[in-house]
């Protein structure tokens, strides 16, 4: 499973980064988490907010959030069958 974390380089999007390799630790997910400060990515995705976590490439989660929230979100891909894919 691929996380990326897409934001503008602010102190929001950098902790959502940083919570959510905590979610993924403490969810014990094999994950690769990577944080990207490319305002064109977001753009291509076609959303217009920022922070933006993608998994696997489709937007999981628009905004920040708390590591609840992340770990709900990350436990639904995760456990999905299709192995985080859909």
């Amino acid at each position: 499973m691929k996380i990326q974390i897409i934001g503008s380089g602010c102190c929001t999007c950098k902790n959502l980064y940083e919570l959510t390799k905590t979610a993924v630790a403490e969810l014990g997910i094999n994950a690769e988490v990577e944080y990207l400060d490319d305002l064109s990515k977001i753009i291509e995705l076609g959303v217009l907010e920022s922070p933006v976590i993608t998994i696997d490439g489709k937007i999981a989660m628009l905004g920040s959030g708390n590591l609840e929230k992340i770990k709900e979100v990350l436990s639904k891909k995760s456990a999905c069958s299709c192995g985080g894919k859909c």
